[in-house]
């Protein structure tokens, strides 16, 4: 069985993500604006750790399910926009 969301699934996800990213970060960008395989973390948006615990809260009271802090893919999930929305879209309740 794949578990990978279908192509449709990311298409929409991925604004209504970054969205929820420039609202619970207060990012002075527009959501349209993040490219969406730039780094997330340090270079390309600059997140920092505080701000992927708030990005997390954000995503487990909308999505419905837990980013774990101590998840070792965490390198993989917080990648890019992109590779954020493909887990919440193969993880989300809600």
């Amino acid at each position: 069985m794949n578990n990978s969301p279908a192509p449709f699934d990311l298409v929409t996800l991925l604004p209504e993500v970054a969205q929820l990213m420039v609202t619970a970060l207060n990012l002075e960008v527009a959501p349209q604006e993040i490219d969406p395989d730039a780094p997330l973390y340090g270079g390309g948006l600059g997140l920092d750790s505080i701000d992927i615990l708030e990005v997390a809260l954000a995503v487990s009271k909308k999505y419905g399910f837990q980013l774990r802090a101590d998840d070792e893919d965490n390198a993989a999930i917080y990648a890019s926009l992109r590779s954020l929305t493909h887990h919440i879209a193969k993880h989300r309740t809600t």
